[in-house]
């Protein structure tokens, strides 16, 4: 079994479950700790993507751009206190974790 096996069928599991989620409308133009969670949640969905379509491996450019992301989720579910929004991020924060965790790159 290759070493990303778990965390690609974790993410694939969580990605599922992501897909189906409505975007929360009361963060749609919403910025938290100077991050715009429009284009936060676009992000990670970008990064995520590709890393399961390229078989749980993410090139350095989006690497880097994942690693921003997981420091702005760090920031900003702090400052999240509505349910729909906190559970949203979480798994978004989770699904950036999953990949980060499971790309070989990330080690470094």
């Amino acid at each position: 079994m290759k070493r990303t096996a778990e965390p690609e069928a974790a993410a694939a599991c969580l990605w599922q479950e992501h897909l189906a989620a409505r975007f929360p409308a009361t963060l749609r133009g919403a910025e938290l700790a100077g991050t715009d969670m429009v284009l936060l949640d676009a992000d990670i969905a970008g990064c995520v993507s590709v890393w399961l379509n390229n078989g749980g491996a993410l090139d350095t450019k989006r690497l880097g751009t994942l690693r921003d992301c997981i420091e702005d989720l760090d920031q900003v579910l702090p400052l999240l206190n509505e349910p729909e929004g906190l559970r949203y991020y979480q798994r978004l924060h989770q699904l950036a974790l999953y990949v980060s965790a499971g790309n070989p790159k990330a080690a470094k």
